[in-house]
């Protein structure tokens, strides 16, 4: 399991073929990439020019390791990499990718949106988007929280 926090740019392919490297066992790998976008749902124009992307050292790659061991608690998964982004990013550039390996595809797709549902809610980091209208922070999206939810209540029923 690794949890990295790095302002340089990933290698989604070589990434990907470390993780798997030498473990036979291994009959899925879902993947999820974020990319920076030029618009966002609660800017008043489009044209996000940059964003700014800030953590907390130390707390953020702990929270990170916490939501991929609940993962590796509720699914029965090999492994799961997590790489988040730091520092000034510009549209078409990659933010994040969450990988998971296992040996069915059903459990290793869950578990890889689970940790990109709570990856958005629960982990520390804070988001600034700078537009023609100027630079603001941006809050959680309601629909970010309800997909962190939904995982909660699947658990608890």
């Amino acid at each position: 399991m690794a949890a990295r926090v790095q302002e340089a740019d990933f290698d989604v392919g070589a990434e990907l073929a470390a993780l798997r490297q030498g473990d036979a066992r291994i009959g899925a790998i879902a993947s999820f990439v974020g990319v920076v976008r030029d618009i966002n749902d609660g800017a008043s124009v489009s044209g996000i020019s940059e964003m700014t992307l800030e953590h907390y050292p130390g707390m953020t790659e702990k929270a990170l390791e916490a939501i991929v061991a609940e993962a590796k608690a509720r699914w029965e998964i090999f492994d799961a990499l997590v790489i988040h982004r730091v520092g000034r990013l510009l549209p078409t550039e990659q933010i994040v990718l969450v990988a998971v390996t296992g040996a069915h595809r059903g459990e290793t797709f869950a578990a890889c949106e689970f940790v990109m549902d709570y990856l958005k809610t629960r982990a520390p980091f804070w988001k600034r988007e700078v537009t023609p209208d100027g630079a603001r922070w941006v809050d959680a999206r309601e629909t970010d929280e309800s997909a962190a939810e939904r995982w909660q209540a699947r658990w608890e029923a």
